[in-house]
């Protein structure tokens, strides 16, 4: 949901504490008090009320694609993703909890083990937790081949421009990229399926300017260049995004290394277009 919100360029103010919506729904959104669950009814809100619209480029039939990758992707690649989050990598998952105090370990343990269970139930409720490991495994990755197919040498899902189909496919392979180290759906999308990863690694750089993880595989650096060389922006706080503001704010917001560019220019963004490169000449 932020990404979408961030490709549309709405500037929003994230302050989740945790809380569900009424009908017990994640994510959700509050618009001048009135408020909306449910990442498909939040999108159709936003385009009614503002009038913003990421798939206007797309025809009818382009449009039935997307909805039927989007529905692929959340009502299936999730599940077993949520699975090898909540269930397999359990203890790594752990680790990445963010709960502080004297019994903060304690706590993380007690609310990794409650969200298994939840999983593991749900799962079993909508009927691909009744299979084995193996073959939720083998479900997960005819859909992430499915997705790379798709994606081809194109630089978004649906072509040269960015639709709500990509806020949706990068949401969901954004956990095997970053959040799954170690398991086969990290394995397969680093490996077999690279165009995946120049993929998420793209939008990444494009509207999360700054997100940067200090043990990042994805920046490739020359030999040449020394730690001390290598200079990257600090970690905004993510309470209030504007992308505008987070360009335009501070000048030149990316990350930059010796032999990358204004952009952040990598193996992963190889196919940049020269837009993002005649926008910033204009704003100097």
């Amino acid at each position: 949901m932020e990404t979408y919100l961030r490709m549309a360029d709405l500037p929003y103010q994230n302050y989740f504490d945790g809380k569900l919506s009424p009908q017990g729904k994640m994510p959700w959104i509050e618009y001048n008090h009135k408020q909306v669950s449910g990442t498909e009814f939040i999108i159709d809100f936003l385009e009614e009320k503002l009038g913003v619209n990421l798939n206007k480029h797309l025809g009818p039939h382009e449009r039935a694609v997307s909805r039927a990758i989007t529905k692929m992707v959340e009502e299936h690649l999730y599940w077993t993703l949520a699975y090898c989050q909540w269930v397999e990598n359990l203890h790594e998952t752990q680790k990445m909890v963010s709960l502080f105090g004297p019994f903060s370990d304690l706590l993380k343990w007690i609310f990794c083990h409650l969200t298994k269970g939840i999983v593991k139930r749900e799962m079993y409720g909508h009927g691909i937790g009744r299979f084995s490991e193996e073959e939720m495994y083998t479900l997960m990755e005819k859909d992430m081949r499915t997705l790379a197919g798709l994606l081809g040498d194109k630089k978004y899902i649906m072509g040269p421009h960015v639709s709500t189909v990509d806020a949706t496919v990068f949401g969901h392979l954004a956990q095997a990229m970053w959040t799954l180290p170690g398991t086969r759906p990290e394995r397969l999308i680093k490996g077999e399926l690279i165009n995946l990863a120049m993929y998420c690694e793209r939008i990444r750089r494009k509207f999360w300017p700054e997100w940067h993880h200090d043990d990042d595989n994805t920046l490739y650096e020359s030999e040449e260049s020394s730690e001390a060389s290598k200079t990257y922006s600090p970690l905004r706080d993510l309470s209030f995004y504007s992308r505008t503001e987070t360009f335009d704010e501070e000048g030149n917001s990316i990350s930059q290394t010796p032999d990358t560019d204004y952009t952040g220019h990598s193996l992963f963004d190889s196919d940049v277009d020269m837009d993002e490169y005649r926008d910033h000449e204009q704003c100097k």
